[in-house]
């Protein structure tokens, strides 16, 4: 069902998994979409789909990892694809070690990804949704922000970030209308699994599918004005992993 406002969403992470999912759902609900990513073609496929349901859709090539462009590059996207109404920071990497095996230099680039480069996609957006008084930020953290696993315990650490982020910025922009969203999946089959900085092996077949968060992301992005659900957790229903 295409909404009935035209609204523009920004995407990180979105040349794959539940970014690519929801870059294509929020496309068949007639929103437009600007597509960040590391890879431009796969970027590209992704935007063509999303046009072939009638909405407008660019792909913008850009590395969030490289933490000291984040800010500026976001600026440039946010102020080419203006006004952006929705921010959905979802970039992001797995990793597994225990805290003892973990190295410094592992530890800072799981929280360079998955936590600051949120915070300057965040910063780098956000002034132009102050000056409309109005737009939806959505934070994809995990459950494992919400309880401990074994082995996963710098992505923990980054997920729980995103969450005492997400609450810090909901209190701090209500004033301004922005509303703040932070969606906490279980187990999702993404490229994740896949990753090799992920030695896991799970039932990936009980795993939750993209499209379900992608589903449930749309579903708070379309509220009116007057409400939000600030916080979501999402679990396949055999529960977790």
């Amino acid at each position: 069902m295409a909404s009935q406002i035209k609204r523009r969403a920004l995407i990180t992470g979105a040349s794959s998994g539940i970014g690519k999912a929801t870059a294509l759902t929020f496309a068949k609900a007639g929103i437009d979409v600007a597509l960040v990513s590391r890879s431009q073609d796969e970027l590209e496929s992704v935007a063509l789909a999303a046009r072939e349901t009638g909405v407008e859709a660019k792909a913008y090539a850009f590395d969030l990892a490289n933490i000291e462009q984040v800010k500026e590059g976001m600026q440039a996207i946010a102020a080419d694809f203006a006004p952006i109404d929705i921010l959905i920071n979802n970039a992001g990497m797995g990793y597994t070690n225990s805290l003892m095996e973990t190295s410094l230099s592992d530890w800072q680039q799981v929280l360079a990804l998955n936590l600051t480069s949120v915070f300057q996609c965040i910063q780098g957006v956000l002034p132009l949704m102050r000056d409309r008084r109005q737009g939806m930020i959505i934070n994809i953290a995990s459950i494992a922000g919400l309880q401990p696993f074994p082995s996963w315990g710098a992505y923990s650490v980054s997920k729980a970030g995103i969450i005492a982020l997400s609450k810090t910025l909901a209190a701090e922009e209500r004033a301004h209308g922005i509303r703040v969203v932070t969606i906490s999946p279980g187990a999702v089959n993404t490229g994740l699994w896949d990753s090799d900085t992920v030695q896991m092996d799970f039932d990936r077949s009980a795993m939750l599918t993209p499209d379900i968060i992608s589903q449930s992301i749309l579903n708070t992005a379309l509220l009116p004005e007057q409400a939000v659900i600030e916080e979501v957790t999402i679990m396949p229903s055999a529960g977790a992993l």
